[in-house]
């Protein structure tokens, strides 16, 4: 009986080779890693999924410091004349983009895209910080 569940709940996964994006999504949802919130494109991690990441964190960084390397964090918050530095990649995402236009009752002067990833954060930050190739 046990086996036959098990061919029902993967049956539900869609092929890897088929649509990578699609097969991850599937597997954390019906591991019960995580659930949908109403907000359009996040989602609530779950005990055991945090767990996970918690795990994945510290093996990150138990080898960053073992390397000699060390940890930055950076806004999710990106300057639209930023974001549009990343060109035709910015395409792909933009309909999903959430746009910050106002800080309390102020509008903003430039709009601000909440971004999860970026490489646009670091160039811009490494092109103030390095001096030299050798940093």
């Amino acid at each position: 009986m046990a086996k036959k569940s098990q061919q029902e709940f993967v049956q539900h996964i869609t092929p890897r080779s088929e649509d990578f994006s699609q097969w991850y999504t599937d597997v954390v949802r019906l591991a019960d890693l995580m659930d949908y919130t109403p907000v359009r494109g996040c989602m609530a991690i779950k005990p055991y999924g945090y767990g996970i990441w918690e795990l994945i964190q510290q093996q990150l960084d138990a080898e960053f410091k073992r390397t000699g390397h060390q940890n930055v964090s950076m806004p999710m918050l990106i300057p639209e004349s930023l974001l549009k530095k990343e060109g035709e990649l910015v395409a792909g995402f933009a309909p999903e983009v959430a746009w910050v236009t106002h800080g309390g009752s102020e509008q903003l002067e430039e709009r601000l895209a909440f971004r999860p990833t970026s490489e646009t954060m670091f160039c811009d930050h490494w092109s103030r910080v390095l001096h030299s190739y050798r940093e």
